[in-house]
């Protein structure tokens, strides 16, 4: 093998690369984006990058791509795919490859007839820089969406002295994520923090006037100054399916993150992942898109490896860490809670058949941190431990 093509500059391509030249590759590594940035990290977007409190969300410094004679094309584009001969299109020219890395993410949704200077959508460091100039005192924002994005934005933005309105449709804020109750403990969050949270809600329209977008909802309208649509992202599959790449909710891969095409490979948001502890599945998280990279790198140095551990994801809102290891849909066998929820201070387990197979936690990072382990190790574990405060979950589980 003497060239890899990576299409996708984020953290799942700036992994692979990376890990390409620590296992020992000495070819040819073409990392093509299609933002004008090199890689960096998108949790900061809707936080500390929004706020303006992050220096700098690069992946590497800048010189690490020409330490490692990594060529990195950034604001290019892959138009094309020809599966069968194995090149793509970069920038208007065929490119050939040994192996190709999918890892393009995908984009902001975006509903019908929402459009102008006004309005938001958060997926690239343009479109935080963008609504962060309009993030200022004494301006209106709605946030169309309280699913994590939507929170965060609506956390920072009140941390900046902005008046705040959130409309969602589910019961709850992150109700899809994290269930009712937990959905509810935020809720009374970003109530306490001055959020006009507003649930059950349908959005109809959107409209412009002179003091900003109005908001057409099936309990009147919200007027506002900013608006941030907060509804998803949409998977950048269109040319690998045209090329016959198989698709479906993503690029289909294997635990090693293939294709079944040769040659190619998927990785990060894009691709629905067949995991070993959970099926076919599709994440949208940091961690995961760090992991998949790696491991299709090894995978296209012949490595025999898979993606396999569970699930990691946080997020901070206020003073307020909400941390999960597993997935949320698994099923399990008895429910456990360590903590009170209704004071927003837990951690709650998933158990099946005595062993923890998820944990949740809220503002007690120390103990997901070690009910993490007791996942990984698949030590049994009482329910009587993980509830009673006064053991010590580091020590819970252990086998004498």
């Amino acid at each position: 093998m003497r060239r890899v093509v990576i299409v996708g500059a984020g953290v799942a391509g700036a992994s692979a690369a990376a890990t390409l030249r620590a296992e020992g590759f000495d070819g040819e590594v073409l990392l093509v984006g299609d933002e004008p940035d090199a890689p960096y990290e998108r949790p900061p977007l809707s936080k500390a990058w929004l706020s303006g409190q992050a220096p700098s969300i690069e992946v590497h410094p800048p010189e690490f791509y020409a330490d490692q004679s990594i060529e990195l094309l950034t604001g290019t584009r892959v138009t094309g795919l020809d599966a069968a001969a194995r090149r793509v299109v970069v920038g208007g020219s065929a490119v050939g490859y040994d192996a190709l890395l999918v890892a393009t993410g995908g984009q902001a949704r975006r509903l019908r007839g929402m459009a102008g200077e006004r309005v938001h959508h958060l997926r690239t460091r343009a479109d935080s820089d963008r609504l962060r100039a309009q993030l200022v005192p004494g301006e209106r924002l709605v946030v169309l969406g309280a699913g994590f994005v939507g929170c965060e934005v609506a956390a920072t933005a009140r941390s900046l002295g902005v008046d705040v309105t959130v409309l969602e449709m589910a019961g709850s804020p992150l109700e899809r994520a994290l269930g009712p109750e937990i959905g509810g403990v935020f809720a009374g969050i970003h109530r306490d923090a001055g959020v006009d949270l507003r649930c059950g809600v349908r959005v109809d329209a959107v409209s412009a006037a002179d003091s900003g977008p109005v908001v057409h909802t099936d309990r009147g309208t919200v007027e506002c100054s900013v608006l941030l649509v907060a509804a998803g992202m949409v998977r950048d599959t269109g040319i690998w399916e045209a090329a016959g790449v198989p698709c479906d909710d993503g690029v289909l891969v294997d635990a090693g993150c293939r294709t079944g095409v040769p040659g190619v490979f998927a990785a990060g948001d894009v691709a629905a992942h067949d995991h070993p502890r959970y099926g076919r599945t599709r994440v949208e998280h940091h961690d995961s898109a760090v992991r998949q990279g790696a491991i299709a790198a090894q995978a296209m140095l012949g490595r025999d490896v898979v993606h396999d551990q569970p699930h990691w994801f946080w997020s901070d809102q206020y003073v307020h860490t909400v941390q999960s290891c597993g997935a949320p849909g698994v099923a399990v066998d008895e429910t456990v809670v360590r903590g009170r929820i209704d004071e927003a201070s837990f951690v709650r387990f998933g158990l099946r058949d005595g062993r923890v197979v998820s944990v949740l936690g809220l503002g007690r990072p120390r103990e997901v941190m070690a009910g993490r382990k007791l996942l990984l190790g698949g030590h049994p574990v009482s329910a009587d431990q993980l509830r009673d405060e006064s053991v010590d979950l580091r020590r819970a589980g252990v086998r004498r």
